[in-house]
């Protein structure tokens, strides 16, 4: 850490999700946000510039002249693998964006190399940080919901991948995730997809098992709109209650049964920041430098990525095979 206490902060990647994480890193007086690493040099000098830090086209370069203790990865889905390996070889603490990989076999391999260097390995699964997500945890581990019977997952808009199965990877993580960490492990999935607007297979439909008993759908699609209303819903049902879910960040309901009256929560009128979805990865990096502070594991493994890329692949299974898959 640098001599004032502050947390020596790089980031790799100059995109547009990148912007968010320099935001953050910069706005905070307990982290030095030291550097930006990026592919094209003019691109990467003017968000370094923007933030007041150095910028490099070189991660060793960067890594060997910085020495930062904590290095976030923000970078095209489909190029995560190298980097991260080189972070990780290098010893280097580290935070990456979803997806955390594509193929299981790299995912596996980013996860031995950590674990044998004992690093601090998160990923960004912000949604778990929004105010109503936060509330229908509460509920369910409460109780207030009686036991879950069923749950689902609607998230489309509009999106593009030359992988084939983009949407479902890279975007409905999301979706894996949420549902594991609000209902507990996923038994088996079967799939259904479409491939219908040459898009790769961009919408898809897959029944769960969860390993309680209950069961779940999710419903996913690159060939819709951001701009619609709802384009996120949640539910959950169990036998006290329901909890729904709407857009992330905007409305939580909670609702028992046989009651024609509903609990709500939405944002008020002055209370922007939990109306705002990109604020939910700041509430996610306090709690993530509180606990690399204090030498504990980050609130998020990247082993959660692994495990929403292996439900993925269990999706992909079946429906190659028209067989429900154990997971």
């Amino acid at each position: 850490m640098s001599s004032e206490g502050r947390v020596k902060v790089a980031l790799i990647g100059a995109g547009g999700w990148g912007y968010h994480h320099a935001r953050i890193f910069n706005a905070r007086k307990d982290v030095d946000f030291c550097a930006v690493v990026g592919r094209d040099a003019d691109r990467t000098r003017a968000r370094a510039d923007e933030f007041g830090t150095n910028a490099y086209t070189s991660i060793a370069e960067m890594l060997e002249t910085e020495r930062p203790d904590l290095v976030s990865l923000c970078l095209p889905n489909q190029g995560h693998f190298d980097a991260t390996l080189q972070v990780i070889q290098a010893g280097v603490p580290l935070l990456v964006e979803k997806p955390l990989v594509f193929d299981l076999g790299e995912a596996d391999l980013l996860l031995a190399e950590a674990a044998k260097r004992e690093l601090f390995f998160a990923i960004n699964f912000n949604h778990r940080y929004a105010t109503a997500v936060q509330k229908a945890k509460e509920a369910m581990d409460t109780g207030q919901l009686g036991e879950l019977i069923f749950a689902s997952w609607r998230f489309g808009g509009e999106g593009t991948s030359d992988h084939p199965h983009g949407n479902l990877i890279e975007t409905q993580c999301h979706g894996f995730d949420m549902l594991e960490h609000l209902c507990g492990p996923i038994a088996s999935v079967m799939a259904q997809m479409t491939d219908k607007t040459g898009n790769g297979f961009s919408t898809m439909a897959l029944a769960l098992q969860f390993q309680s008993g209950a069961v779940g759908t999710l419903l996913g699609s690159y060939d819709s709109s951001y701009a619609y209303a709802q384009t996120h819903a949640m539910e959950l049902n169990g036998l006290k209650g329901r909890v729904t879910i709407e857009d992330t960040v905007k409305k939580f309901t909670f609702q028992r049964s046989g009651s024609e009256t509903a609990e709500v929560w939405q944002a008020g009128y002055f209370n922007d920041k939990e109306r705002e979805f990109h604020l939910t990865f700041d509430k996610h990096f306090e709690h993530l430098l509180g606990a690399f502070r204090a030498g504990e594991a980050p609130p998020i493994h990247a082993a959660a990525g692994r495990r929403a890329l292996q439900l993925a692949h269990a999706a992909i299974e079946s429906f190659q095979t028209g067989q429900r898959i154990q997971t």
